[in-house]
C-alpha cells in the first residue's frame, strides 16, 4: 500500500535541499558588531566589511585577493557594478595591505631595495586612491562626515602619507638637504613617481637646515605622561628632530633656543582636475604646515581640518634632555653646558600668542613641568592663545643672581624675536614658578626700590669709602623694577620667606657640596670684600654662605627682606600649595619642605592648598587650577580688547 505520509515527507526534504537558501536569524555582541563594522586592514590586519563586499559585488572575495593583490584590483578597476566611493575607497585599503605585507617582507630581507621601493610607491598608491576618493567623487567630505567608511580612508590617506613622506626622506635626505638650505623647491625623481615640494608653509625655527630624522607621531609613546593631545583630522602627524640631545653648550650671546623637536604636519596632493586624471598620474606634490599655526588647510576649494599632534615633540624633547642628570650636575658646579639661564620655546616663536613662562624649582629642570605643560597644550583654547618658554637656570646660583640673569635672558629673547616689543607675545605674559622658582618668579614682578640695599648698609658696617665702590658692585642685583611684560603670576610651593627645611642636617650637607662658577664666585668674592671690615673679619665665611640653599633658609637675610617687597600693582598673583601635614592646622601646616606660612601672601587673587608632598605642581588639583586661572586671564584681557 502506497505510504502518503513516506512521499510527502521525501518530497519536502527535496524541496528544501534544491531550492532557494533559507535565511535564519542569529544576535551578536555590541563589540562584536562595532569590530565588523569598524575593524579594517589598519586596525585588525583584515579587510573591512566595505572591502568585503565590494569583493563579492565583482565576483571575488577577501582569500582570493590576498592571494593576488593586482589581480583583485583590476577587477575593481573594470567592473561597472561599483560607484567611484566604493571602488575608490576598496583600492586604497588593497594597496596599504600590499604595503603593509611588504613591510612585514623587509624585516627578512632588509637590504632589499627593490622592495623598499615597492612599498615606497604601493603606500603612495593608497595615499592617491583615498585622496581620489575624498576629493574627486561626487559627494564632498561634509556630506560624508558622519560615515564610517570616511573616517577609515581618510586613515588610510593618514598613515599612507606619513610611511611615504618618512621612507621618502630617509632615502632622499642629502638630496633634500642641498634644496632646503638654497630655500628651493625640489623634485625627487622616484620612478615612475616624481615628487616636489617645499618648506614654506612650515614655520620652523631651524631655517636653511634639514632634520636629521623624522618620526612618526604615532610611532611614539611616553612613560610619564599621563595624556598625549592631538587633533583630528587630514595629513601626517610627524615629529622633526634637529638635535641629538638638549643638554648642550649654546652660544653665550643666544640664552633662547627654539624646540629642536618641532610638530610638522604633512600633506600630499595629486594633480588632477578628475578621478581619471588624478589616478592616471605618478606625480605628487608634498606640503608641510606647522600644526600650531594651521588648523585647516584648503584642498580643491574645501576646508578641512588638519590633523596635529601636540605632545610627541614635547614628550621627545623630555625624553632626550638628559635634564635629569645635568640638574644635579648644575647644583654642585660639575655641569659643563649650564652656566647661565636658557630660555627654551616649545613652538616657534608665534608673535600673536602670550608667552606663559616657567620656572623650576631647586635641583630641578624644565621637567618639573612635565604635565603642567602638557595640559595646557591640550587645552585648545590655551593652546591658540599662548606660546610656552621653558626656563632652565642653574639652581647653584644664588637668588640674586638668578633674578638678574633670568631678567635678561626673558629680555633678550623677547628683543631677539620682537625688537620693538609691539606684538601680543611681549605683553600681558603670565609667570608660574615652582618653590624656588617662585620665589624668583616673584623677584621679577616686585619692585625693590632701596629697601634690599638699605638693609644691606644696616646690616654691615661700611665705611663710605667702600660704600660707593660697594654699590657699584652690588646695585644690579638689590636695585630692581619689576619687568614690564608679567600681569600675572602663579606661584607654586614658593618658599618666600623662607624655609627651615633649608637649615636641617642634609639641606646643610649638600649646601656644602655646592661649588659656583668661576665669574660668580669673583663677583661673590669682590662683594664680600667689601662687606667686610678687613680690620674686623674674614670674607671667607660670607662667600661660603652665599649659594641658592643658603638664600633659601627662613635665616637668610636676602630672602627675609626680599619677602616684604611690594609686588607690582598691574600684576595679579595666585597661590597653589601643598599640604602633607594632616590633623594639623593650616597655619601650621607644610607640604614637606615649604611651610604654609611662608608660601601664603597677602593680596592673593586666589589661594588652593592641595592634599599633597612638595610636588604639588603635579597633582591634577593644581594642573586644573593653572588652567583655570589661565582661562580667567584670557577671559579678561578679551574682555578689555572689547
Amino acid at each position: 500500500m502506497f505510504n502518503f505520509t513516506l512521499l510527502a515527507t521525501t518530497t519536502l526534504l527535496a524541496l528544501s535541499v534544491s531550492g532557494c537558501a533559507m535565511v535564519s536569524v542569529g544576535s551578536v555582541s555590541s563589540e562584536d558588531y562595532l569590530s565588523a563594522r569598524r575593524g579594517d586592514v589598519l586596525t585588525t590586519g583584515q579587510l573591512s566589511a566595505s572591502a568585503r563586499t565590494a569583493l563579492q559585488v565583482v565576483g571575488t572575495n577577501e582569500g582570493r585577493c590576498n592571494t593576488n593583490i593586482s589581480e583583485c584590483r583590476k577587477l575593481l578597476i573594470a567592473s561597472i557594478g561599483l560607484s567611484d566611493e566604493q571602488r575608490l575607497s576598496t583600492i586604497s585599503e588593497l594597496w596599504l595591505q600590499e604595503a603593509l605585507q611588504n613591510e612585514e617582507a623587509q624585516k627578512l630581507e632588509p637590504a632589499n631595495d627593490a622592495l623598499k621601493a615597492a612599498t615606497l610607491s604601493a603606500y603612495l598608491e593608497s595615499a592617491k586612491h583615498a585622496y581620489a576618493y575624498l576629493f574627486f567623487t561626487g559627494r564632498t567630505p561634509d556630506l560624508r562626515a558622519l560615515e564610517d567608511r570616511q573616517a577609515q580612508v581618510r586613515d588610510y590617506y593618514n598613515f599612507s602619507t606619513q610611511q611615504a613622506v618618512v621612507g621618502l626622506f630617509n632615502r632622499y635626505r642629502d638630496q633634500l638637504e642641498q634644496s632646503v638650505s638654497q630655500e628651493k623647491t625640489y623634485l625627487l625623481d622616484f620612478a615612475p613617481w616624481q615628487v616636489s615640494g617645499n618648506t614654506a608653509g612650515i614655520s620652523l625655527s631651524h631655517k636653511g637646515q634639514l632634520p636629521n630624522e623624522l618620526l612618526a607621531a604615532s610611532s611614539l609613546t611616553f612613560k610619564g605622561l599621563r595624556n598625549q593631545y592631538r587633533r583630528d583630522g587630514l595629513g601626517a602627524e610627524l615629529v622633526a628632530v634637529f638635535a641629538d640631545s638638549v643638554v648642550k653648550r649654546e652660544d653665550e650671546n643666544k640664552p633662547w633656543s627654539e624646540t629642536p623637536f618641532p610638530s610638522v604636519t604633512v600633506m600630499l596632493h595629486f594633480p588632477g582636475n578628475s578621478v581619471e586624471s588624478v589616478l592616471e598620474g605618478k606625480r605628487v606634490e608634498l606640503q608641510g604646515f606647522d600644526p600650531h599655526r594651521n588648523s585647516s588647510v584648503d584642498v580643491r576649494g574645501i576646508r578641512v581640518p588638519l590633523a596635529a599632534n601636540f605632545t610627541s615633540g614635547y614628550g621627545l624633547w623630555l625624553a632626550r634632555s638628559g635634564f635629569a642628570q645635568e640638574s644635579l650636575l648644575s647644583l654642585i658646579g660639575r655641569s659643563e653646558t649650564l652656566d647661565k639661564p636658557r630660555i627654551y620655546l616649545m613652538q616657534p616663536f608665534d608673535p600673536n600668542r602670550r608667552v606663559i613662562l616657567m620656572l623650576h624649582g631647586l635641583a630641578s629642570s624644565p621637567e618639573a613641568w612635565v604635565n603642567v605643560a602638557n595640559e595646557v597644550l591640550g587645552d585648545e583654547e590655551l593652546r591658540q592663545n599662548f606660546q610656552i618658554w621653558q626656563v632652565y637656570y642653574p639652581t647653584n646660583l644664588p637668588l640674586p643672581f638668578n633674578n638678574r640673569e633670568i631678567r635678561e635672558a626673558v629680555n633678550a629673547t623677547l628683543k631677539n624675536f620682537d625688537p620693538q616689543g609691539k606684538r601680543r607675545a611681549s605683553t600681558e605674559m603670565v609667570l608660574i614658578g615652582h618653590s624656588m622658582g617662585g620665589v624668583l618668579a616673584r623677584l621679577m614682578v616686585s619692585n625693590s626700590g632701596d629697601q634690599l640695599w638699605e638693609s644691606v648698609l644696616d646690616r654691615y658696617n661700611i665705611s663710605e669709602q667702600r660704600e660707593k665702590r660697594l654699590r657699584q658692585k652690588i646695585e644690579p642685583f638689590v636695585i630692581f623694577d619689576a619687568m614690564p611684560q608679567p600681569t600675572r603670576a602663579i606661584f607654586i610651593a614658593a618658599p618666600h620667606r623662607g624655609t627651615p627645611y633649608a637649615e636641617n642636617r642634609f639641606a646643610r650637607f649638600v649646601s656644602g657640596l655646592i661649588r659656583l662658577p668661576a665669574t660668580v664666585l669673583s663677583r661673590v668674592t669682590e662683594i664680600g670684600q667689601l662687606l667686610v671690615n678687613p680690620n674686623e673679619a674674614s670674607n671667607e665665611p660670607l662667600v661660603d654662605s652665599f649659594n641658592s640653599i643658603k638664600n633659601l633658609s627662613d635665616q637668610d637675610p636676602f630672602v627675609r627682606e626680599s619677602s616684604k617687597l611690594p609686588i607690582s600693582s598691574k600684576v595679579t598673583y595666585h597661590s597653589i600649595m601643598g599640604n602633607d601635614t594632616p590633623g594639623v592646622i593650616l597655619e601650621a601646616s607644610s607640604d614637606g619642605v615649604v611651610p604654609y606660612a611662608s608660601a601664603k601672601l597677602e593680596g592673593a587673587a586666589s589661594e588652593l592648598v592641595v592634599n599633597s608632598w612638595h610636588s604639588v605642581q603635579e597633582t591634577p588639583e593644581a594642573i586644573v587650577e593653572v588652567r583655570r586661572i589661565l582661562h580667567e586671564h584670557l577671559n579678561r584681557l578679551q574682555e578689555s580688547q572689547r
